[in-house]
């Protein structure tokens, strides 16, 4: 019998332990991140169990906005019940049943789940998908990210190579460590403040406590002139991917294609970290109704080609 239960904080070590061997869990699962949130959100994550063994586990929490919706997860990228390969075919149709049966009997209405994207996983996990399709899932929201398979990268485009040159040539120097956040910061500040009118998801203090807390999956990477940042990415480092947190560049940055020098380096450390492929995010505004076209060129100039990443909701 598969039934799901709610996660007591005491078994946090034991949730972590158990995501080191998910197919498709990365760092942003486990509860030493999640933790970092502090009450920012209201946890509601469940575990999924069959006659008291571990089965999978998922992380939930209260959507800030409404107070009958979980989402799984609102203070990570992506969510998905995370499973070591039980939760196979009818099984993870079973689990998927019993989470959705546990979250009305806590009087939730609607679930919106965010699965990890399959570039994401060891071995293919898309079964949480066919699941959710069984279930009555809608799709409401898609986006779209640019990644490089970096087994069988896509060509170069003339404009990054010119790009390139250019920023060898205007000579910016570039610097790796978590020391160099403090002088990142405002130039990302600044950067999605005359963007899209918003602030950084995290905090200056917040990136620095999970560059801190986890210093080979948190990275940071700067080119600086006359030792000043011009220009950055924060890097999220997992065993198949190295996804863009952050990328930023000031007007001196741009001006000497500080982005181009950054991305070839970035890049190139992501081979020889073995990872599969290198990930530069969404181009989509707008709950992925709308695209940045002239980001989305940008990011795939490098050799990118798309990757979706979905948001499904069941109504309970």
């Amino acid at each position: 019998m598969m039934d799901a239960v709610r996660f007591q904080g005491d078994e946090a070590g034991r949730w972590d332990a158990f995501c080191l061997d998910c197919y498709g869990a990365t760092f942003l699962h486990t509860r030493r991140f999640l933790s970092y949130h502090g009450d920012r959100f209201a946890d509601r994550s469940l575990v999924v169990q069959r006659d008291g063994a571990w089965q999978g586990v998922l992380p939930l929490a209260l959507d800030p906005t409404d107070a009958h919706r979980v989402i799984s997860h609102p203070g990570i990228t992506y969510g998905g019940l995370q499973h070591q390969g039980a939760l196979r075919g009818e099984a993870m149709v079973a689990a998927l049943t019993a989470v959705c049966a546990t979250l009305r009997e806590h009087g939730m209405r609607r679930l919106l789940y965010r699965p990890v994207p399959g570039i994401y996983a060891r071995a293919p996990a898309e079964d949480d998908r066919y699941a959710l399709f069984r279930l009555g899932a809608r799709l409401v929201r898609s986006d779209l990210s640019s990644c490089i398979d970096l087994a069988h990268r896509l060509p170069l485009a003339e404009r990054r190579r010119r790009g390139l040159k250019k920023a060898r040539e205007s000579g910016p120097a570039l610097a790796a460590g978590a020391q160099w956040l403090p002088g990142l910061w405002p130039v990302v500040q600044d950067n999605l403040a005359r963007a899209h009118g918003v602030q950084p998801v995290h905090t200056l203090a917040e990136i620095e406590a999970l560059a801190a807390r986890f210093p080979e999956q948190v990275r940071c990477l700067v080119a600086t002139l006359e030792q000043r940042v011009v220009a950055g990415l924060v890097l999220f480092v997992t065993p198949r991917v190295v996804h863009a947190q952050y990328i930023a560049s000031s007007e001196q940055g741009q001006g000497c294609h500080a982005l181009d020098l950054l991305f070839d380096r970035a890049i190139e450390d992501a081979r020889h970290m073995n990872a599969r492929y290198f990930d530069f995010g969404i181009s989509t505004v707008e709950q992925g109704r709308v695209l940045n076209e002239g980001l989305h060129r940008f990011k795939t100039e490098f050799g990118a080609g798309g990757v979706v990443h979905e948001h499904h909701e069941v109504l309970l």
